[in-house]
């Protein structure tokens, strides 16, 4: 990835984490300690309609700044967690393939995040939609996991308007 696009998922990475810290976490106190991780995470990936979920493991413990992470086949977590957090991990998990390749906090991952907080954390999808658009933060709301066939009508659209070409 060049420098500038680096440095600009970076702010768009921080721009988000600072709309969940002052509109998600507020709104969702929960700590789901590592035992019930995989259980959830099995949950929310059947009621999304899809199988083979990834694998929680711990979070390594060289990962100090780190609160978790995620790809396609497994989620990376502390002894505790909060279930809003879990939902980020999920996000990810939808938006990466088990090649490798990612949304990283793009509009198909914070579309996805926001249908989970919203199915799953029971939090209100016009106010956050509303407190992203104030906050700056483009999302899909088509939005689907990266692995299923086919990209969303709005990503399709979003890609030629930018003249990015085929996203498939």
């Amino acid at each position: 990835m060049p420098p500038a696009a680096r440095r600009a998922a970076r702010a768009g990475a921080g721009r988000l984490y600072a709309w969940e810290d002052r509109v998600v976490a507020p709104r969702d106190r929960s700590l789901v300690p590592f035992a019930r991780l995989q259980a959830l995470v099995d949950h929310v990936w059947a009621a999304e309609g899809l199988r083979f979920p990834p694998r929680v493991r711990p979070l390594p413990r060289q990962a100090r700044r780190t609160l978790a992470r995620a790809t396609r086949l497994a989620i990376e977590a502390p002894e505790a967690l909060p279930s809003w957090v879990l939902l980020h991990e999920i996000a990810h998990a939808m938006t990466s393939t088990a090649e490798g390749a990612h949304d990283g906090h793009g509009p198909a991952f914070v579309g996805i995040y926001l249908r989970l907080l919203v199915r799953h954390a029971r939090m209100d999808g016009a106010a956050l939609a509303r407190s992203l658009a104030a906050a700056g933060i483009p999302f899909d709301p088509e939005a689907r996991p990266a692995f299923l066939d086919g990209p969303s009508p709005a990503t399709l659209r979003r890609h030629r308007r930018e003249g990015t070409g085929s996203c498939a």
